[in-house]
Formats: C-alpha cells, structure tokens, sequence
C-alpha cells in the first residue's frame, strides 16, 4: 500500500545565511526567512553548536501509533553539526521550523534527532541554504491518524 499527501509547487528564491556565534539555529533559521520574505522553505546545513537540545522517537505503547518522541536530551559542546535538514512551515500563522540534525561530540560519538527550538545556539557558525516554496502551503497539523503534529502540504 502506498499512501501519500503531496501539493506541487515550485522554488523561489535561494538565500545563502551564516548564523553568527550564539544564534538560535531554528530562531536564526525563522529570522533569516521572516528578513526575505518567505514563509515555506527546505532548509540544508552544518556547522558547530556550543549545546544542543534535541529528541528522537522512542517506544510509547500508549501512544496511537506506538511511539512518540520522548524527553529533551541536552547535550554541552563544543558539538560539530555534521548535517541537518528541515522545513519551515506555518502553524497558526506563525513559523514553526521541523528540523533535525546528525551531530557529534567531542569524543566523535554521533547522535541526532529533532532540534528544540531556543536551544541549539551556534558555536563558531551554522552555514545554511534555504530555498522557498512557492505556490504551496506546508503547515504543521494535528494529525488525527497518529495524534501527533505532522507536516502538511497543500495547494
């Protein structure tokens, strides 16, 4: 069985960013396309953090599909953002960013997840591409299948 939500658009404009030391990388994120103009965008990137704040799914029997994210992890850098990927989306007519990031620590241990906003300030820098999304709406529901907030494409 193949389910899919999609809506076809197109890109618009493509904004190079760096995040300066200390920037919020979702609050910089939000900024940087609040600046230009745009309220839909894939966003790719890496750089270094000083901490970070994350989650990732784990077992929730109680949950409708079984899994859930579970506590924020908090994590002290130096921390190298080796990849991170997201989309900004809109959620009551504000910005609500769902990212996530491949990182690791000093010893050279990797972990990742979904990024908390407010938490991952930017060590030396974050070197970000954001490329918006024309001609359609992503927003963040929720989702009555999983009972979770889901991305949620539309013309």
């Amino acid at each position: 069985m193949i389910r899919i939500q999609d809506a076809c658009g197109k890109t618009g404009k493509t904004v190079a960013v760096r995040l300066l030391p200390d920037t919020d990388l979702i609050e910089g994120i939000e900024a940087a396309c609040e600046k230009n103009g745009i309220k839909y965008a894939y966003v790719t990137c890496f750089g270094s953090f000083k901490k970070t704040g994350y989650m990732y799914l784990v077992p929730k029997p109680e949950a409708k599909v079984g899994a859930g994210y579970g506590d924020v992890l908090k994590c002290d850098g130096p921390i190298e953002f080796l990849n991170g990927t997201g989309v900004v989306c809109q959620k009551d007519e504000k910005y609500d960013t769902h990212f996530h990031a491949t990182m690791c620590d000093a010893s050279g241990k990797v972990f990742g997840g979904h990024i908390v906003k407010g938490t991952t300030p930017a060590l030396t820098t974050v070197d970000l591409v954001i490329f918006e999304v024309e001609d359609v709406k992503m927003l963040r529901v929720s989702d009555e299948e999983t009972a979770l907030t889901q991305f949620f494409p539309t013309k």
